[in-house]
């Protein structure tokens, strides 16, 4: 088993930026090939946003946020991040860490296997 805490949500300005780190701890960290993070906006169903693999030097984003977030792991602290910039309204969501993914593109939420309980981000206009 293999438990995801996210952490580095809240209010920000429409232009401003925030950090989501997940933090994961049970089975060996490295061993989940991809780490994703998905966001979920109200009465929408959960999106992919971004997904990086095990060494992170491969990473695949979703067009509406490629070129304002960055999604980044260190293994050695069993954590994942994503950076957001540019923030847009469009952005509110509950975002949420996954892992368990044989792929970076992998897009659909039946492709990971653990997920954290999600941080609220709230862009404001």
């Amino acid at each position: 088993q293999v438990q995801l805490v996210e952490s580095g949500g809240g209010l920000v300005q429409a232009g401003g930026s925030l950090r989501l780190s997940c933090a994961a701890s049970g089975r060996t960290f490295s061993s989940s090939y991809a780490m994703g993070w998905f966001r979920q906006a109200p009465g929408k169903e959960r999106e992919f946003v971004a997904a990086a693999s095990w060494s992170g030097r491969s990473t695949h984003y979703t067009d509406s946020v490629r070129g304002r977030f960055t999604i980044s792991r260190d293994n050695a602290r069993n954590t994942v991040f994503l950076q957001m910039n540019s923030l847009k309204p469009e952005d509110t969501a509950v975002y949420y860490c996954a892992a368990g993914s044989s792929s970076i593109y992998a897009i659909n939420t039946h492709d990971y296997s653990y997920w954290g309980q999600g941080t609220q981000v709230t862009v404001s206009s």
